[in-house]
């Protein structure tokens, strides 16, 4: 699905209409919906900036609008092949259903693809038991992976602090 198709499908999930939504972006009020529609139409595509001014008006991760182009089953073919190059993505059948499968072993990126297909899981089996509602469901993936409790993530202390601690430990960095 393109961009355009996400735009459309998230201001349509949250009734806005793309004037609205132009109009939240900044654009002029007598172009704004004008310029919504060259962008759901795929005319124009909108800059980083754009994007990340979009994500935020539609309270999704910027990387819910940009999924890969999979707007035919050969596009989509060709990005799982991909995946099975990348994250060792493999087809399989079970109990007389093909599935895809995960091959851990094939190194960092294929644990991070199953971990990540491990707390998506988690999430849908909430959803199918009633533990959570869609609304919630959609928010978990709309939003991926800000709001994944499933592991704990390390951030970088900002540049700020970590230029204070080197400096305070300067000496003993130099053998002094």
């Amino acid at each position: 699905m393109a961009i355009g198709e996400r735009i459309r499908f998230f201001r349509t999930m949250r009734g806005m209409t793309q004037k609205y939504l132009g109009m939240l972006l900044g654009f002029p009020e007598k172009s704004a919906d004008v310029r919504l529609a060259q962008y759901e139409m795929g005319t124009r595509s909108p800059k980083a900036e754009i994007t990340a001014a979009l994500a935020q008006a539609l309270d999704v991760s910027p990387l819910a609008l940009t999924v890969p182009d999979i707007d035919s089953y050969i596009g989509l073919a060709h990005t799982l092949f991909a995946l099975e190059d990348i994250y060792g993505l493999t087809v399989s059948e079970t109990d007389g259903t093909v599935c895809l499968k995960v091959n851990a072993d094939k190194g960092k990126d294929a644990a991070e693809l199953l971990q990540m297909l491990t707390a998506w899981k988690a999430q849908a089996d909430k959803l199918a038991v009633g533990e959570i509602s869609r609304e919630d469901y959609d928010n978990w993936r709309y939003h991926y992976p800000k709001y994944d409790d499933t592991e704990i993530r390390a951030t970088a202390p900002p540049k700020e602090l970590s230029d204070t601690l080197v400096e305070a430990f300067k000496d003993k960095l130099n053998g002094r």
